[in-house]
């Protein structure tokens, strides 16, 4: 037995999996929400078949959410282990590794002062994710760990895809550049759907599109990430959500210059009030609201929705050219896997590629499906994403 502990540590947040590796099965998992404020614990004993269980509790940080993870991992009722003694190893999620992080690695104090030294680049993820492994090195400290980063994947990008056309010293000196994120979701779907088709991933030109309310495209050519949406930040690419997406700096300058707010209100408009959000005047992030509401006639419904779908297919076809062609196209996450207007909707701008949606096998949802017509060019694909089993499947790779 071969247990694996996913630990996903957010600002204030905590979602966790029990994975055993023999099977690759969830034995456990739940989620550790308001951390510093009031706090409640969601667990789920996924072995027996138990239900849910949330519980309002006191979490002032990540070390008490931590410690109440692993009461419950060990609960003689409702646990999954005996003892901490059963884990074998810890995946901590990580947002952000810089340049310096390639692939995943195990945590020492070498990589904990690395990820500080990068934490300004994520400064609401990473202190979060440094949190979390602190407080395993106080309740679990004889078991290894392993960091697996979002960015890492894309660090495989030519510099003519993530260099800016700004002053080089901002690069020398700064490291501005586009980063990219979600890499955990991109690797994971491209190499599974590889799998899926009886290929190595060397064998293909794979886009990825993972759609949620955060989103993001990337180019994987023969296994590698050559291109990706998302930037500097996580605001960058496609029109998301609440983010803005692509934007003309000169927007922002001219919005302030008019309303005289500051740099964080500035930051706050396009993180959390932009994206589908803002297009619809407010109505709603949801994709689901926005389509309900295009059916009843509301043309900012409309818009926002168009805007999305047309953004996407832009990438696509950017994506394509990048790699001067293209076999298979991947929709993930959220919004990938489970919407199946907005996904026909996108295939429709993709006629030029010889591509053809199967409207029937289109309709589902959360499964494996190949939803292009069998005389496609290209391949389509509804892949779910598993980023719990993929930084469970590194860290494996690594402790093992």
């Amino acid at each position: 037995m071969f247990n694996i502990l996913v630990l996903n540590c957010g600002s204030s947040s905590l979602k966790f999996q029990v994975i055993d590796m023999d099977g690759r099965k969830v034995l456990a998992k739940g989620l550790c929400e308001r951390i510093g404020i009031d706090g409640s614990l969601t667990y789920e004993n996924v072995r027996d078949g138990l239900a849910k269980v949330k519980t309002d509790l006191p979490l002032p940080d990540h070390k008490e959410a931590i410690k109440m993870t692993m009461n419950s991992l060990t609960d003689p009722a409702k646990g999954v282990l005996k003892s901490l003694d059963e884990l074998s190893a810890v995946g901590h999620r990580i947002v952000h590794g810089g340049e310096k992080f390639t692939k995943s690695v195990m945590i020492n104090d070498e990589v904990i002062a690395a990820i500080q030294e990068v934490s300004e680049l994520a400064p609401l993820h990473n202190p979060a994710n440094l949190a979390g492994i602190e407080a395993c090195k106080a309740q679990i400290p004889n078991i290894p760990m392993v960091a697996v980063f979002d960015t890492a994947f894309h660090q495989t990008m030519p510099p003519r895809a993530y260099m800016y056309g700004i002053p080089l010293k901002y690069y020398n000196e700064m490291r501005i550049r586009r980063y990219g994120f979600h890499g955990t979701s991109h690797s994971y779907v491209s190499k599974a759907v590889a799998e899926h088709l009886g290929k190595k991933p060397e064998d293909l030109k794979t886009i990825v599109c993972h759609l949620g309310n955060g989103a993001s495209i990337s180019a994987v050519e023969y296994g590698k990430c050559i291109d990706t949406s998302m930037g500097f930040t996580t605001m960058a690419g496609l029109v998301m959500g609440t983010r803005c997406g692509d934007l003309d700096p000169g927007v922002m300058n001219y919005i302030m210059g008019k309303e005289h707010f500051d740099i964080n209100r500035s930051s706050d408009i396009l993180n959390k009030e932009s994206g589908v959000l803002g297009l619809s005047g407010g109505l709603s992030s949801d994709f689901r609201d926005l389509w309900d509401a295009r059916l009843s006639g509301n043309h900012d419904a409309e818009v926002a929705l168009d805007v999305f779908i047309y953004n996407v297919a832009k990438y696509i076809g950017a994506y394509t050219a990048a790699m001067n062609g293209v076999d298979v196209i991947c929709f993930t996450a959220g919004i990938g896997e489970n919407d199946t207007r907005t996904r026909f909707a996108i295939m429709k701008y993709l006629g030029y590629l010889g591509i053809t949606c199967d409207e029937t096998a289109n309709q589902v949802r959360g499964e494996i499906t190949e939803i292009s017509t069998k005389d496609s060019k290209v391949k389509v694909f509804v892949f779910p994403t598993n980023e719990e089993l993929a930084i469970a499947n590194e860290t494996y790779d690594l402790v093992k």
